[in-house]
């Protein structure tokens, strides 16, 4: 059994009244407890029960110990899609933990650790297959420092938070390495995925580095994640970081290699939520699918970005306020698409620098299935295909650069109409160029045409009949005699839609 001991030190809490909307730092907090281990594992509690209630809004700070020295600040602005105001609290910006009550762990094969009272705890050492546990109750902030800790784990979380008000896991000046090499376990009806897995709210600071290499997902909280400072590197089979509410970086830097996602916010039961917001920090992201991925809402307000992925950003709403975004894509460079029930699809540009780099193919810069406004900050494409939108379109300010030349002019990629658009292969006779028609009956580039050569009205082909079938493409019926599977892509349209505004 797990054995408990009960601090004989009682630590008198004192709450710091100092609510502000500034977002600046204050101290964490420590209470008194003192720590055994046996063959089974440790389980830490505190003489003291008595917690704080605050939200965000505050201080998370339980302890009258103000420390000022390492405080910081976050590039929160007004005026965006989402209300920020109470993102960040003082605690989830302080980078060094009030150390002067912390407890220490020394980390052991095969001994699980449960934390189950409020305080700041220091984890060091190397170890395989330990847990650390956090059970406390729900007005308990738990502060986990990392100081050189390494665990690697067969599998099961490094960090798990079954229960708590909130969690900071901060890197000190070290670095930590956190592993899980094998497939993970669930825990009861729990699918445990992520090297830290936590139920509760999470915040990563700090002011050292944290490798996470994880089989599934590196890092995943169901409810709020933050990001407020410190270096991490993480490589994983899923998504690098993902949240069920939200996921909001106000500092630090994020190094995402090897992974299907980098970012990726989604609530599954509230499609409101699931959003990310980023106003500081560096994020170098590689991915397969998608570097950010936020269900309802993303909104930069600042940042340093480099993005190599088959997306690069998606939301429903997608705002740029500023921020310095490097994209290089193979399907979008920013996709605005109806991901949620609570937002209007929408692409918005107010500031920042953004490049984006396309591959060859159907592929587009920014692809918007609604509608799309360029007010200010500097768009730099390199595509064939600059812009996909379904909805208004209105350039109100800003640079925009396409292929190397500034413009005023927003062109609209898409597919032909509505007869027609994908191609088929050529039948029998070998008088099937390949490519489809446009609705409108207009030829693009590498579009195909009947078998005695002439043009049908509404996109398609028969075999050597030359009759158009309802709804475009190709019959592979007795009337043609070469079968004719659909092939690739037809032709891409380009319009030139100067539906824009200027001041």
């Amino acid at each position: 059994m797990t054995k408990k001991i009960i601090s004989k030190r009682i630590i008198s809490l004192m709450l710091v009244a100092a609510l502000s909307f500034s977002v600046t730092a204050c101290t964490s907090v420590g209470t008194g407890s003192t720590i055994s281990g046996n063959d089974t594992g440790t389980e830490i509690t505190s003489g003291d029960s008595s917690k704080t209630e605050d939200s965000d809004a505050s201080s998370d700070n339980s302890s009258g110990d103000a420390a000022d020295d390492s405080s910081n600040t976050a590039n929160v602005t007004s005026g965006g899609i989402l209300d920020i105001t109470d993102f960040f609290s003082d605690r989830d910006l302080e980078m060094e933990a009030d150390t002067s009550d912390a407890e220490t762990i020394a980390l052991k094969d095969g001994e699980d650790i449960t934390i189950t009272d409020e305080g700041v705890y220091i984890i060091s050492g190397s170890a395989e297959n330990v847990t650390i546990y956090v059970e406390a109750d729900d007005t308990a902030k738990v502060e986990l420092l990392l100081d050189g800790a390494t665990i690697t784990n067969d599998s099961m979380p490094c960090i798990y938070v079954k229960s708590a008000d909130k969690v900071f896991v901060t890197t000190g000046d070290s670095e930590s390495t956190l592993s899980v090499t094998g497939e993970y376990e669930a825990d009861g009806d729990t699918n445990l995925d992520a090297v830290i897995f936590s139920r509760s709210d999470l915040t990563l600071k700090g002011t050292g580095t944290l490798n996470i290499e994880s089989t599934d997902n590196g890092i995943s909280g169901k409810d709020d994640l933050k990001v407020t400072g410190g270096t991490y590197n993480i490589s994983c089979s899923g998504s690098a970081v993902e949240a069920n509410d939200s996921i909001r970086i106000a500092d630090g830097t994020v190094n995402i290699e090897e992974c299907n996602d980098g970012l990726h916010a989604e609530n599954d039961e509230d499609d409101s939520q699931g959003f990310i917001y980023i106003c500081g920090g560096s994020l170098n992201i590689s991915a397969a699918d998608d570097g950010v991925h936020g269900t309802s809402v993303v909104q930069i307000d600042g940042g340093n970005f480099d993005i190599t992925a088959a997306e690069g950003i998606e939301g429903t709403y997608v705002q740029i306020n500023d921020g310095t975004i490097n994209i290089s894509a193979s399907d979008d460079g920013i996709n605005a698409a109806n991901k949620s029930s609570a937002y209007d699809v929408t692409a918005e540009f107010n500031g920042g620098n953004i490049t984006i780099e396309m591959g060859q193919g159907d592929t587009d810069a920014i692809d918007v299935n609604g509608n799309l406004y360029i007010n200010g900050g500097t768009i730099d494409i390199t595509a064939q295909s600059p812009f996909d939108y379904d909805g208004t379109v209105e350039k109100n300010g800003g640079t925009l650069i396409i292929n190397g030349e500034e413009t005023e002019e927003i062109t609209n990629q898409f597919m032909g109409g509505p007869g027609g658009g994908m191609g088929g292969m050529k039948g029998q006779d070998g008088n099937f160029p390949g490519g489809g028609m446009n609705g409108d009956g207009t030829t693009p580039p590498s579009g195909g045409m009947n078998g005695d050569g002439t043009t049908p009205p509404s996109g398609g082909m028969n075999g050597d009949e030359g009759r158009t079938p309802p709804s475009g493409g190709m019959n592979g019926d007795e009337n043609f005699p070469g079968g004719g599977m659909k092939g690739g892509r037809g032709g891409r349209n380009t319009e030139a839609t100067t539906e824009t505004t200027t001041e």
